[in-house]
């Protein structure tokens, strides 16, 4: 097997971009390290919810104050509540849960092995864990939730507070912390809120590295240029631009940021589109912002034109058409394509934009399928009309508007497969997936296929994790796991060429987009915020 290739630059980069945003920060003078819970995110839109299977966004960073390296980055299942350091040992306790949103408080109490990075979940059943704090070299005091809130009205206001005493907690195994141990009356409790300290913190702890601080999240799309720069979508960003030279040349900003990008023909715009999400207002129910599908120069920054579909949309775009995807069919299950040509609307009897073929409802589970490299635009259509998910065929629209099946979508009748990541290559379509069944996703359900026009198997690579995104050079597929893995195929016969777990200066990150540039190499959008710049060969 070919040796996987290193990270030669990371662009968007900055302290503590490994944990997200931040809930709360904790520092160890004895040991000179600051610890930080953050959150990274879910990885999944109103157009795409195929990679969040087996996701969690939360994160527990251990730096070096003088600095600011990361010394351990440990994932959690939920989210990060309280942080505590030992007062002698290399070990960090740390308190996570959430409420589930139906009746139960769950969570963990992990031992982080400060020198091995390695983390014990202590607890043998789930319990949301509010508070540590060592008493002593022994004695670790936690203040739990209620195990649930049935037939308990105030059980978001109150805790069991507990000590629990280990001779040596770097002894203590997993699951080894019972309930009878942590059965305690409950009393009046506190939930706290760290984030803004936390955020302050952070930021003067950079300012006293000589560093600037701040947020970036989630990179959703990535494209390089033939001159070599770099444009991303990202959180908070509709896009950006990133000169060879690695500096930033511009960058659009927006209240949700930027979800996909699509060259424009004319190669001098970028095609993007901005999530819209309801938000409360302050007198009380929801509001949405108006949706945003622009295009924007490449050059300047300057967004030339805004399309008004009257929706949010997914962008599918190939040749000199660009096709918006409505994402309201919830409300009608046949919806229609809307047309637009680059100049802007194409003009049908009506004012507006021309009206395509029906491709019935959107969900973000079985109808992602954006195709990079594509020559005509591809959607994923149901044939059951009042069931869009079922039975579903890869379909392309035709130059002259009509949407022509092409083949089903899975190769296996009896099978129901998700949507996901595609590329094409020559005649073919490389794509990948997920099989569902009733049990959700076991193992080996995840695949990345290449299909033959006629849509049979040429050949299938399975995993056990779900692709964030997928390209080709022609010659190897590039696909990026949400587990955080990178993976070459021989783009022929499918084959393993290189394998690699993705990290940045040591510590590990995921990529949520990809794309080979023209100039040969590998850009990486990260869950994080950054872009990393790879070369395709060792």
């Amino acid at each position: 097997m070919t040796p996987a290739p290193t990270v030669r630059r990371v662009l968007g980069g900055g302290p503590f971009a490994e944990i997200g945003e931040p809930a709360l920060a904790v520092t160890d003078e004895r040991s000179g390290t600051v610890a930080v819970g953050g959150d990274l995110g879910h990885i999944q839109w109103s157009g795409n919810g195929t990679a969040d299977s087996g996701w969690t966004g939360h994160r527990i960073g251990v730096y070096e104050q003088d600095g600011l390296r990361c010394r351990t980055l440990v994932r959690s299942r939920y989210p990060v509540r309280s942080l505590a350091f030992h007062p002698a040992l290399p070990l960090l306790a740390v308190g996570t849960g959430s409420y589930d949103g139906g009746y139960f408080f769950t969570g963990e109490l992990l031992l982080i092995h400060l020198d091995s990075g390695e983390p014990v979940s202590a607890l043998k059943y789930p319990r949301e864990v509010l508070d540590v704090e060592w008493r002593s070299e022994t004695a670790l005091r936690l203040v739990l939730a209620p195990w649930d809130d049935w037939d308990n009205p105030r059980a978001s206001e109150e805790g069991h507070t507990v000590v629990v005493t280990r001779s040596d907690w770097r002894a203590v195994g997993q699951g080894t912390i019972g309930s009878a141990e942590l059965a305690v009356p409950a009393e009046p409790a506190v939930r706290q809120d760290h984030s803004a300290a936390a955020r302050r913190f952070l930021a003067d702890l950079a300012t006293s590295a000589g560093r600037q601080w701040s947020v970036r999240r989630r990179v959703w799309a990535v494209e390089g240029t033939e001159d070599g720069r770099v444009l991303a979508a990202l959180d908070g960003v509709l896009a950006e631009s990133w000169l060879p030279s690695g500096d930033l040349q511009w960058a659009v900003e927006d209240e949700e940021g930027g979800r996909q990008l699509i060259p424009a023909p004319d190669g001098v715009s970028v095609w993007t589109n901005a999530e819209r999400r309801g938000r409360l207002k302050p007198e009380g129910g929801r509001e949405v912002s108006a949706p945003r599908t622009a295009r924007i120069s490449v050059d300047t920054g300057q967004v030339l034109e805004t399309l008004n579909p009257g929706t949010f949309t997914v962008l599918v775009a190939a040749g000199r058409r660009t096709v918006l995807r409505r994402l309201d069919g919830r409300r009608e299950l046949s919806q229609r394509l809307l047309m637009f040509d680059l100049d802007g609307p194409v003009k049908g009897p009506e004012a507006g934009p021309v009206n395509g073929p029906k491709v019935g409802h959107f969900d973000l589970f079985n109808h992602p399928f954006p195709v990079r490299r594509a020559s005509r635009p591809y959607v994923l259509v149901g044939t059951v009309p009042d069931q869009p998910h079922r039975d579903k065929w890869v379909a392309a629209l035709e130059a002259d508007g009509t949407l022509r099946r092409l083949f089903p979508h899975s190769w296996v009748p009896e099978e129901h497969h998700y949507g996901g990541p595609a590329v094409e290559m020559g005649r073919s379509l490389v794509h990948a997936g997920a099989v569902h069944r009733h049990q959700g996703f076991p193992p080996g359900s995840a695949y990345v296929v290449r299909r033959s026009p006629d849509g049979s198997v040429e050949w299938q690579h399975r995993t056990d994790h779900q692709a964030t995104a997928l390209d080709t050079d022609g010659d190897t597929v590039y696909v990026a796991y949400n587990s955080g893995a990178l993976t070459a195929l021989d783009a022929g016969d499918g084959s393993v060429r290189w394998h690699t777990e993705l990290k940045v200066d040591g510590a590990p990150t995921t990529a949520l987009s990809l794309a080979v540039a023209p100039r040969g190499h590998l850009l990486i959008g990260t869950v994080d915020g950054r872009i990393l710049e790879c070369p395709t060969r060792p």
